[in-house]
């Protein structure tokens, strides 16, 4: 089985020092606007998710989440989460740490999409 989403040793270090603060957690692919295109670290029930967001798996025991339409641009890549300093224009969790995370893609393999397992929706996952 193949996956979407992956993140990295660093950014696992990160989510570890969010959680001692605010236990579960949640990630959401911003689509642009204020943030750019950035992965987004919220309270688990600070986000209202529908049938318009996407799952696209769990990292560090996180849920990782996109919204439906930027999904269908990103369907053929593999994301990797990671952070690096410096301060995001965002509301994500670890902005007042100093460091942000970041979204480094590759396309996958047409084996690695085959493997894939079915696309669900945030009320699938739920």
């Amino acid at each position: 089985m193949s996956e979407r989403v992956s993140i990295t040793e660093a950014a696992k270090a990160v989510v570890d020092e969010l959680r001692q603060q605010h236990e579960a957690l949640i990630f959401h692919q911003s689509g642009g606007c204020c943030d750019g295109s950035a992965p987004m670290c919220l309270a688990a029930d600070d986000l209202m998710l529908n049938e318009n967001d996407i799952y696209l798996g769990t990292i560090h025991g996180c849920p990782f989440f996109m919204a439906a339409d930027q999904f269908n641009y990103w369907k053929y890549t593999h994301l990797t989460i990671d952070v690096t300093s410096g301060r995001g224009a965002s509301f994500s969790l670890e902005i007042p740490m100093g460091v942000r995370f970041i979204t480094k893609s590759r396309l996958m393999s047409e084996t690695e999409y085959n493997l894939l397992p079915p696309v669900k929706t945030a009320l699938d996952y739920q």
